[in-house]
């Protein structure tokens, strides 16, 4: 029985079409990279729609195949509704195979429950109104929906312990999410590890990370930090980036001793102790 493969999503529609113009052209993956100034890997996620070009590579596209801005124009139908830096990232999150995600002082965006991500909101935007700080929330845990499928993607999730010691939102918000994260675990949904503070130094000290592998094209690493992130496909670095999440993930506590220390800080938040 043949699988159907034809494009579905507006973004799939959007590479697809890529590809026919490129294969058009006679130009290779690499022969476009070069003059579009990118890497082989970034046409091939582009042309599986799990990435859209900013405008200025599409720009380059229209050029290099001679389109006309057919492809910048049609960008501006598929904007998403991210900030410019994490949209791909949310993008290639639906299509993962394997998520790592490694977090120095909060909870990951994928894992946050509505009122620790509205509290977070809070904290970033002083001046907010209700309507725009519900929509942020809303925006931020439909990432969860990929959460609900049974075996994909599979998910990794080391915390450092400050991750569960910052009270976000007050005792029984911070409780929740807590508790949440442990419930994931403890279903087999998430594979969790902390790594304590008697750890000391640790391969990741200095930065979020997430990790993702696909089933049919290279894998990237993703860093974030203040106003900023950066979504590696370079092979040399994501493959440095692979390697400081294992040393990470060697210095951690077990599942079962992470769990435990979880819960642990959960009851603690409740509780009123630190």
């Amino acid at each position: 029985m043949s699988v159907d493969r034809r494009p579905r999503t507006p973004r799939e529609k959007y590479g697809e079409e890529l590809r026919l113009r490129r294969l058009s052209a006679g130009l290779t993956q690499e022969e476009l990279s070069e003059q579009i100034v990118c890497s082989p890997t970034l046409i091939s996620h582009y042309e599986s729609g799990r990435r859209l070009p900013k405008p200025d590579d599409a720009r380059r596209i229209d050029r290099a195949l001679g389109t006309d801005g057919f492809f910048e124009r049609w960008l501006e139908d598929l904007e998403s509704k991210y900030i410019d830096y994490f949209a791909p990232v949310a993008e290639l999150e639906e299509q993962a195979a394997l998520i790592q995600q490694f977090a120095l002082s909060l909870i990951p965006g994928v894992l946050q429950t509505d009122e620790y991500a509205r509290a977070l909101f809070r904290a970033y935007s002083p001046n907010h109104t209700a309507e725009k700080l519900d929509e942020a929330v809303v925006t931020r845990t439909k990432r969860r929906r990929i959460l609900d499928a049974s075996a994909r993607p599979v998910v990794w999730t080391l915390l450092d312990e400050a991750v569960l010691r910052r009270r976000v939102g007050g005792p029984q918000v911070m409780a929740e999410q807590l508790h949440k994260v442990a419930d994931m675990a403890e279903a087999g949904r998430l594979r969790l590890h902390v790594l304590p503070h008697d750890a000391g130094a640790h391969a990741l000290l200095e930065s979020y990370l997430t990790l993702m592998s696909f089933a049919d094209s290279a894998p990237v690493a993703y860093v974030e930090g203040f106003l900023t992130g950066h979504l590696m496909d370079d092979p040399a670095l994501v493959a440095a980036s692979q390697t400081a999440y294992a040393l990470a993930l060697s210095d951690a506590l077990s599942q079962q001793e992470s769990l435990a220390l979880v819960r642990a800080a959960a009851e603690e938040h409740v509780h009123g102790q630190q």
